[in-house]
């Protein structure tokens, strides 16, 4: 029989099936990987005539802005979501609120290289990458207009990457978008009645219980969540409470790239290099309860489709549980 699991962060309920039914990566389909095409990629080394020019770059030596010579790259995207000019402008309609499309959209090109991908890096090359996300957050959130900045990551067609060269994007919002509002609040109401954070106490059980850490280091933690919405997730948090993303330092960004570069190395061994989402949650612009927040990485592998009982309900069916799906990624040659 399958079990019925509350998330005690948001409220949300997810049906999981039991660890001797889960499924078995083989039993999940996944899109076949296509020969990528470099000779026409405008994120290539060589080719940065083509992009908007760049935001802020890595560069060893004395390397001009947009030229070659470059380690990590940020421009603006093409064609943006959000522009970041003009005023935001809010107003109602009827009862309906809105603002002008303003904020801000860039595209972080992780590497000159067109073939590799975040899970086959070096730890400095995802160093790098993890250095490029604190610049633009830290530089995009000094605008009084934006109140979130969101970073994620689109890796294959089926999680919605339209470009084969490895890339991150980083959206500025004027406004906390509602999974992340609905994270806050449950997180903020969690520590009114315990006065601890959820997170860390999330933390704490899993040490306990041992089922579905995938795997762990001096400063950070990666493991299933025990009410997961897609098979195989994996989520990484900082052990410390009080380490803020932003502000992160050499050591703790070495281990950060440490364990996802691990954790995305055996997502690509164990899943047979599946199609995934991550992103970044973190804490809106001048958050005032940090107390009750705990910034982390969310990794989704693309292996199910969302169909109409989910979007009808908001329930989420799950084939595989977050043990069975964290045995199988620690048993991946990582």
């Amino acid at each position: 029989m399958s079990e019925v699991r509350r998330d005690p962060i948001i409220g949300r309920w997810v049906i999981v099936e039991e660890h001797d039914k889960s499924w078995s990566p083989a039993e999940y389909e996944r899109e076949p990987r296509v020969q990528k095409q470099g000779a026409v990629c405008q994120f290539c080394s060589g080719r940065e005539a083509q992009t908007p020019p760049e935001v802020d770059a890595i560069r060893p030596g004395a390397y001009a802005p947009n030229a070659t010579g470059w380690l990590s790259r940020v421009v603006p995207n093409k064609f943006p979501a959000l522009r970041i000019e003009g005023e935001l402008d809010r107003r109602g309609v009827g009862l309906y609120d809105m603002t002008n499309g303003v904020g801000a959209h860039e595209v972080l090109i992780e590497t000159p290289d067109h073939n590799k991908n975040l899970a086959d890096y070096s730890i400095e090359e995802v160093v790098n990458v993890i250095k490029m996300y604190q610049n633009r957050s830290a530089s995009l959130a000094r605008d009084k207009r934006f109140k979130y900045v969101m970073i994620f990551k689109n890796y294959g067609q089926s999680a919605g990457a339209s470009v084969e060269h490895a890339h991150s994007q980083i959206i500025a919002l004027p406004m906390i978008p509602k999974y992340v509002a609905e994270e806050l609040e449950g997180a903020q109401k969690y520590y009114d009645f315990r006065g601890r954070c959820v997170f860390c106490d999330m933390i704490q059980q899993e040490y306990l219980d041992q089922k579905r850490i995938i795997t762990s280091n001096d400063g950070f933690l990666s493991f299933c969540p025990f009410v997961p919405r897609y098979p195989f997730e994996s989520w990484i948090f900082p052990k410390d409470h009080g380490i803020d993303f932003v502000t992160m330092q050499d050591k703790e960004r070495e281990q950060l790239a440490a364990i996802l570069k691990d954790v995305l190395l055996r997502i690509k061994i164990c899943l047979s290099d599946p199609s995934y989402n991550f992103y970044l949650h973190v804490t809106p612009v001048d958050y005032e309860n940090p107390q009750s927040y705990h910034w982390h990485i969310e990794i989704v592998p693309q292996l199910t489709r969302i169909a109409g009982f989910e979007w009808g309900t908001g329930f989420y069916v799950v084939r595989t549980a977050a043990s069975a799906a964290a045995e199988y990624l620690r048993g991946a040659a990582s």
